[in-house]
Formats: structure tokens, C-alpha cells, sequence
């Protein structure tokens, strides 16, 4: 009751102060559709043809453009053709929600279209929806400012619970000198967390070292972290410092620590305890003064019990752990992913970002997301590289390998997780709405009745769980 008494506040914040204009050449579906918006609290103005929807285009652009797309001296098509560039979105009405108009005005930029004919609360649910997007799209556009102009590959984005407590713990740490051990899954963005770390430490002005301890071998990571003396083997013909060396008034972050040897484990000890390292094939200690930021998507824990990760080690290591949580557990952050990604990967330097339909993003917040952030974005980059820089549609969505664990209710993984029967049953219902919605092609009416519900019933669960048309 909570959570539905929010979620209302929300949506009456998200159309507070909003304009609307309703265009159709039929009064009475204008009138009707007037009256419902503005006792929604929404300000509405009306047009009855495209000419008179361009021209208020021009004088006062509305937030929102709600419009049919048959209507005289000017349809719905050629409105859309004549407005491209502008930040309007719309919103089409068409009697054939497969038609090829309806696929063209997606294609064209309209945000959704709705089919007559239409339910009422259909129409607000979508509008909902596209008002929530806009409010998150000023927050990655404030979160943007925020970071100024740093790198985009620098960036964290998220606005969820989850996220708020990384930032939390990054805030704390950040300016100490203590280990930092970063815990979670592949792809979840663990060195955007040590560049964050690093770059507000007080090391901040000497380098960041990267290694990655799973791409090379035992004898390569050796050399690699404490360096050689000359001679030290066969093909030795001069000193070589380590990164551990490379990073003195720095900071060193080692990606996948759980990936060490055991005997690279013991010299690693050393450098924690005695901030000291020796090359291979010297005998002389090397005082280094350097940020040690360690980063793995094993449980440690267990690998000590198996004994391939020492004891003594993992409690200098876990000094204090930073946990990011996966893709999938922080779900309400993919709209500002999705968005970050259109602004940075864009088709071409000159192009605006491209801009993705509804029915794509909703695609995009169904799936589970095994490979997390990483894998979200390179299926945005390849999107608009598809779409040629235009509107993604569900058809430029392509996920690198759909898993069908994304349609099963991970019970056991949720009681774990001290999850109370509600929470499971509730995720059942949501996956089986997305199920029904999919068999159903997107058709609400038949939806609703596969699951033995109304279609005023459906709406509402489909609002309460997040869920687009």
C-alpha cells in the first residue's frame, strides 16, 4: 500500500505543470480525451488537424503531443516528417496498431502509439511513462553536470538504493589510505569505482595501475607486478621496474585478485604488510608507496575455505569491501544507463544521441542482464550503429545471449536474500504478466484475459511493477 501511495505521488509530480496538446480531427475523441487529461491535472490545448499542430509547434511547443495520425489537409506522417529535430515527442493514435503507419511513426520518432479503440486509462498509462522518462532523462542531464567534464568512461550512473550505498562507501573511503577490496559481478563496473576512488584519494595526483591478474600467466604476473633485475633469466638484458613500482604515490588496482597464485599471494602479503617489494632476481627490499584498490567476482571467503586464496591475506585484503550490486537487482537505474549510452555512443561526432522507442526500452528493462552494465552497453552501441543514429526500435535490440533463467522466479536465490513470501510471489506475477503480454503481441485486452483479469486490473499491476505496454 506504501509502495502504491509513492508510486501516485510520483506520477502526480511527473505531470505537475505539464502541457498537452490533443490533436484529432473528431471532436468528440478531442473533447473526450481534453476532459480526462485535465482532470488528471494535466493543462491541455487542442488541434484539429496537422497544420494547427505545427503551428503551435512553433508559437509554444507543448511537453507533449498526443495525435492521430489520419487526419485532413495534413496527416499524422507528414507532421512527424515536418517536426523532426524538434524535442516534442508524440504520442499517435491509429484504428490499425499494426499497420504499416503505426510501424512508420515509431520509426519516424512518435514515443508509443495507441490503438483505437483506446481505453482511457491505456492512454494515461502510456503518458505516465513517457513523463517518468523525461524526469529521468534531466537526471542523467544533472548527474552529466555533476561529473563536469571528466571522461564518460569515468562515469557511475545509478539513482537506486543499491547504488546510493556504493556511493556512500566511496565518499568514506576515498580519502583514506586503506585497501579497498571491490566485490561483484563481471561487467558490473568495478574500475569505474577504483578510477572514482583513485581520482578523489589523496594519491590523486600520482598514476593509476591497472592489471588484470587473470589475463596472464603465473610467471608473466610476477613480472608484470615486481619487475626484474637484469640477468635475473634468459632474456633478461636490463632492469625492469613493476607496476607495483609504477604506482609509487599512486594507486594499483588489480582486477581479479582471486585469480593469483598462491605463491604470488605470499609476495603480495609482503607489500601489504611491509609496503616493501623485491624484483625478481634481486635481494634488495623496495620501499613503495602506493594505494592498493584489489577488485574480484569470486567469493573470497569460499576460496579460502577450498584453499586457494590465503587466509591471511583475504583479511588484509578485506579491510573495507565495496559490493556493486548486478544489473538485475537495481533495475529502476536502466533508463539512465540506457540514456547515458545514447549520449556516448552516438552514430557520429555530429550527430545528436539517437533515441530509443518504448517498446525497445522496455525489452531492454525485461531482460536479466548476465553480462550487467558491460553487456548493456555494447547492445546500445550496437543498436545505434543498426539504427543508423535514429529512433532503436525492438528490432535493433539484440542481446548476446537471452538467457531463459530471465522468465524463471530465482526462489532460491530470494530467500537467500531473506526475501518474504510477498516479494516472491510478486515477481512471479510480474514475470508472468511479461509473459502473457508477450504471447499476447502487445494486445492488453487478450493479455488480461489469459491471466483471468480486466484490463483496468492489468493496468494497474502493470503500473505497480514498472512495466511499459
Amino acid at each position: 500500500m506504501d509502495n502504491e501511495v509513492k508510486d501516485d505521488g510520483a506520477r502526480q509530480q511527473d505531470r505537475a505543470g505539464k502541457r498537452v496538446l490533443v490533436a484529432d480531427d473528431d471532436n468528440g475523441i478531442r473533447g473526450l480525451l481534453s476532459e480526462y487529461l485535465t482532470d488528471e491535472g494535466i493543462s491541455v490545448i487542442e488541434a484539429r488537424n496537422g497544420q494547427e499542430v505545427l503551428a503551435a509547434l512553433k508559437v509554444d511547443p507543448p511537453d507533449l503531443v498526443v495525435m492521430d495520425i489520419r487526419m485532413p489537409e495534413l496527416d499524422g506522417i507528414a507532421v512527424l516528417r515536418q517536426s523532426q529535430g524538434s524535442d516534442v515527442p508524440f504520442i499517435v493514435m491509429t484504428a490499425y496498431g499494426g499497420s504499416n503507419s503505426a510501424i512508420q511513426a515509431t520509426q519516424l520518432g512518435a514515443y508509443d502509439y495507441i490503438t483505437k479503440p483506446f481505453d482511457l486509462d491505456e492512454v494515461m498509462f502510456t503518458i505516465d511513462r513517457l513523463f517518468e522518462r523525461q524526469r529521468l532523462t534531466r537526471e542523467v542531464r544533472s548527474l552529466r553536470e555533476q561529473v563536469g567534464k571528466r571522461d564518460p568512461g569515468e562515469r557511475i550512473i545509478g539513482i537506486s538504493p543499491a547504488m546510493q550505498e556504493v556511493y556512500k562507501m566511496i565518499g568514506r573511503v576515498a580519502g583514506t589510505e586503506s585497501t579497498v577490496l571491490i566485490s561483484g559481478e563481471t561487467g558490473t563496473g568495478k574500475e569505474l569505482v577504483a578510477q572514482t576512488i583513485h581520482s578523489n584519494s589523496t594519491y590523486r595526483s600520482g598514476p593509476l595501475i591497472k592489471v588484470n591478474c587473470a589475463a596472464l600467466p603465473e610467471t608473466l604476473l610476477e613480472n608484470e607486478l615486481f619487475g626484474h633485475e637484469k640477468g635475473s633469466y634468459t632474456g633478461a638484458t636490463e632492469m625492469r621496474r613493476g607496476r607495483f613500482e609504477l604506482a609509487h604515490k599512486g594507486s594499483i588496482f588489480l582486477d581479479e585478485v582471486g585469480e593469483m597464485s598462491l605463491n604470488i599471494q605470499r609476495k603480495f602479503l609482503r607489500v601489504l604488510q611491509e609496503r616493501e617489494i623485491e624484483r625478481v632476481g634481486g635481494t634488495v627490499a623496495i620501499k613503495v608507496d602506493t594505494r592498493v584498490i584489489a577488485a574480484t567476482n569470486r567469493r573470497l571467503e569460499d576460496e579460502v575455505a577450498e584453499g586457494r586464496f590465503r587466509q591471511d591475506l583475504y583479511y588484509r585484503l578485506n579491510v573495507i569491501t565495496i559490493h556493486l550490486p548486478p544489473l538485475r537487482e537495481r533495475k529502476e537505474d536502466i533508463p539512465l544507463l540506457v540514456e547515458h549510452f545514447l549520449d556516448k555512443h552516438r552514430y557520429s561526432d555530429s550527430d545528436k544521441p539517437a533515441r530509443i522507442s518504448s517498446e525497445a526500452l522496455q525489452m531492454i528493462e525485461q531482460y536479466v542482464w548476465p553480462g550487467n552494465v558491460r553487456e548493456l552497453e555494447n547492445t546500445i552501441e550496437r543498436a545505434v550503429v543498426m539504427a543508423q543514429g535514429g529512433v532503436l526500435t525492438s528490432h535493433h535490440i539484440i542481446f548476446s545471449g537471452r538467457s531463459e533463467r530471465s522468465k524463471i522466479v530465482d526462489v532460491a536465490r530470494m530467500l537467500r536474500e531473506q526475501a518474504p513470501l510477498r516479494a516472491i510471489i510478486a515477481e512471479a506475477e510480474k514475470l508472468a504478466i511479461i509473459e502473457a503480454l508477450e504471447q499476447a503481441n502487445g494486445d492488453r485486452s487478450k493479455a488480461a484475459a489469459t491471466l483471468g483479469i480486466n484490463r483496468q486490473q492489468l493496468y494497474s499491476r502493470m503500473r505497480d511493477y514498472g512495466l511499459s505496454a
